[in-house]
């Protein structure tokens, strides 16, 4: 839905109704992630996908109908489903997709604070996630922020737990207690990643980063690094300071990935003490393994646990036997993409 957000807010201004549909399960080789989403106008106009192609024109048959009645309908897709093959399923490929009329037109009270904090959030980049009740008729939905906080009607203590658990998860799900059922859809605000040390390899890897959505902070105390290094590509933040004066200023959570490239004990132990510490997604290291053996000794005398120090990646990076900084660099982004998709 984020990057439909320019079109369903013209749709909205433009007071045109009109539905979303939602892969929200899949099984076998189905083109779409689950998340991904179509919307549909009373005029048949479209924007998204929820199959590439394949099954769109039964999403938007479902769909039609929907705008106007303001319920919401589950539909299943797969190789037992006739019209799912006469509209292209991919061979062995199911999807599960829900189709309600958009959630901005709904009049109840509850609906609109969703919706009013929901596009809030993905304009300003903050973090959220929404909860779709999975009903064939009208539906509902809440929003849960990443400190608890819930927007909308009452849910059970247990769809919450749950959905925080997806978010840090990274991971669309379906949300089950007793007989009922919710869509966590996870919005979150964009990845950053922490590089420590402003080296040669530093510039390839914040040019790859910037290519893959990341944001990119690059800290490092040394003045002759931090001001003479040439970025070709910026990074969006550079601090001469040392990893701990800024780190807890930054959100150390799961859309949080660090890559220590200082190669001096003083700064990247400075680091570690704060981000093993912390809920980052991913610690990696350059050195070599005598490096990280020296690394792992340090830290135990600073009395981190073994489980605490098993958190970093070391020697950084995929071994696709680099051999230049644009290579490492290259082999780190491969190893944190790997961290990010974990959980899809």
């Amino acid at each position: 839905m984020k990057d439909l957000l320019p079109t369903i807010n013209t749709w909205i201004a433009e007071s045109k109704p009109f539905a979303i549909a939602t892969v929200i399960k899949t099984w076998g080789s189905s083109p779409r992630q689950v998340g991904s989403s179509l919307i549909v106008s009373g005029e048949m106009e479209m924007a998204g996908s929820v199959s590439g192609g394949c099954v769109e024109g039964a999403v938007i048959k479902a769909a039609l109908p929907l705008i106007e009645s303001g319920t919401s309908e589950l539909l299943n897709f797969g190789v037992t489903n006739e019209e799912a093959w006469s509209v292209g399923l991919t061979c062995g490929g199911k999807v599960e997709v829900f189709v309600e009329r958009f959630i901005s037109f709904d009049k109840r009270q509850g609906e609109k604070d969703v919706w009013q904090k929901l596009n809030a959030c993905l304009k300003s980049n903050q973090p959220c996630i929404l909860l779709s009740k999975l009903v064939s008729g009208q539906g509902g939905h809440n929003l849960i922020l990443p400190d608890g906080k819930v927007i909308g009607d009452f849910i059970p203590l247990a769809w919450k737990e749950k959905a925080l658990v997806a978010y840090k998860e990274r991971k669309n799900q379906i949300i089950e207690e007793g007989n009922a059922q919710c869509f966590a859809q996870v919005f979150p605000r964009k990845s950053q990643m922490l590089i420590i040390g402003a080296a040669h390899i530093t510039t390839h890897l914040v040019q790859l980063a910037n290519m893959y959505g990341f944001e990119t902070i690059v800290i490092d105390p040394r003045g002759v690094f931090a001001n003479k290094t040439q970025f070709p590509h910026p990074p969006n933040q550079l601090f001469e300071k040392y990893p701990s004066e800024v780190l807890s200023d930054f959100t150390l959570d799961a859309y949080t990935y660090a890559v220590i490239l200082s190669h001096d004990p003083k700064i990247d132990d400075n680091a570690l003490h704060v981000l093993l510490k912390s809920g980052v997604a991913y610690i990696g290291a350059l050195g070599s393994r005598k490096t990280h053996a020296k690394r792992i000794v340090r830290l135990q005398e600073a009395g981190f646990s073994e489980a605490e120090i098993a958190r970093i990646h070391a020697p950084v990076g995929v071994d696709i036997q680099a051999k230049t900084p644009a290579e490492i660099a290259l082999s780190v982004m491969g190893e944190v993409i790997k961290a990010k998709n974990e959980f899809l």
